[in-house]
């Protein structure tokens, strides 16, 4: 079977798990769905499984601009293969924050100079390269178990300098950037909940919220148990 066939098998396999009640649902959250058929993340994680990784067909998936295989894509894809042509071909096609999010999840927080990629990224303007930024940020100070406490105060200093973009899907990651990077231990907690206390006295209101919602889970006793402080 040629790649070609495999990606309308795919679809075609997309287009019997559609459910229209996700896709109303997947609109209420901000989801784009006029190439999308409405497939939930389990189902697209089991067939992920059973296609296996394979980059090739990932970038196949991925030009489709279908919804639901753009998601796949980020499964199947792998880490170290991609170009810097693929990449930026990627960067530059994400329109949704939920294919930005798993495809930081998935696959962009395994590649190769993944530190300095977060806070390039977060430097560009465009709406979701920024938000992947941030994303990527989060997801790292989560799955990155050895990485040292210096890896991340970089990211802190990237949260003081874009906390007033006020684009929805911005300020939420930077927001959850903030959050994560502020529960790996104890001594990032304390400059994450520095930072949050400067953003909440800021003057714009962005800035103000990311402040106050990070402020409020960093010194929640759920998090300050966890954290033994």
């Amino acid at each position: 079977m040629t790649i070609a066939d495999r990606i309308q098998t795919i679809l075609k396999t997309l287009q019997v798990h559609s459910d229209a009640q996700l896709l109303e649902g997947m609109a209420r959250f901000g989801i784009k769905t006029i190439k999308a058929y409405g497939v939930s993340v389990p189902v697209l994680r089991k067939l992920a499984c059973e296609i296996g990784k394979d980059h090739e067909l990932a970038q196949k998936l991925w030009d489709t601009k279908v919804h639901e295989a753009r998601l796949l894509a980020t499964m199947v894809a792998e880490a170290d293969k991609f170009t810097n042509k693929e990449l930026e071909r990627w960067l530059k096609g994400l329109d949704s924050w939920d294919v930005c999010d798993q495809a930081c999840l998935n696959v962009f927080w395994k590649m190769p100079d993944v530190y300095n990629k977060a806070l390039l990224w977060s430097s560009r303007d465009e709406e979701f390269i920024r938000r992947a930024g941030f994303a990527l940020m989060a997801v790292l100070a989560v799955k990155d178990k050895e990485a040292s406490d210096e890896k991340f105060i970089p990211f802190l200093r990237a949260v003081l300098l874009h906390a007033d973009d006020d684009r929805n899907f911005v300020k939420k990651a930077v927001n959850w950037a903030l959050r994560q990077v502020g529960k790996r231990n104890a001594l990032l907690h304390s400059r994450a909940v520095s930072v949050a206390r400067e953003l909440k006295s800021a003057v714009e209101k962005p800035t103000r919220w990311i402040g106050a919602d990070a402020m409020r889970e960093l010194q929640s006793d759920a998090v300050k148990q966890r954290l033994n402080i």
